[in-house]
């Protein structure tokens, strides 16, 4: 069941991206999500025990978290285009440094995923994830955020928790 669900949702990502609807893009594209889906089933659904409606709830979720980051990044970049735009010495306004923070996170895929929320964001980069901990590089303090604060979720991490941990926002 799991390897069918993956296969119909990359045929629709398929149809949808190629937009094409002729006999040989859809059997090549059939052909390579299957080939795709045999390979990655077992990483997608490697929790067997989540029900349909778990997977469908986080889904929905995933949905609003991609909104709320496309958004984040929108923001960013106005912000480091104000910076690259500002008449003051760059080194009144940049301030870049490294910064760690322990993370709530308790899977790693949701730990992967916030590394590259932080990574999408301009004006911070992921660098590492060891274990809870995580390094950033953030182009000034304003663009590392609420990141910085070791005592409490930031609220991409707060997200993040939402959509894969079941957590609130």
């Amino acid at each position: 069941m799991f390897f069918f669900i993956n296969f119909i949702l990359l045929s629709i990502l398929w149809i949808f991206i190629s937009g094409k609807l002729d006999t040989f893009h859809l059997s090549l594209g059939a052909v390579s999500c299957f080939i795709v889906a045999l390979t990655t089933t077992d990483l997608l659904f490697k929790q067997r025990d989540k029900g349909l409606i778990v997977r469908l709830r986080e889904a929905g979720r995933f949905v609003a978290y991609i909104w709320w980051l496309l958004l984040q990044i929108v923001l960013a970049n106005v912000n480091v285009v104000g910076l690259a735009l500002s008449l003051k010495p760059v080194e009144e306004i940049i301030d870049p440094h490294v910064f760690t923070f322990r993370t709530h996170l308790k899977t790693n895929f949701a730990k992967f995923v916030l590394a590259n929320s932080i990574t999408l964001t301009p004006g911070t980069v992921a660098i590492r994830v060891h274990g809870d901990i995580f390094y950033i590089h953030a182009i000034t303090h304003e663009a590392a955020g609420d990141l910085i604060d070791d005592e409490r979720m930031s609220e991409m991490e707060k997200r993040v928790a939402w959509v894969f941990e079941g957590g609130e926002i």
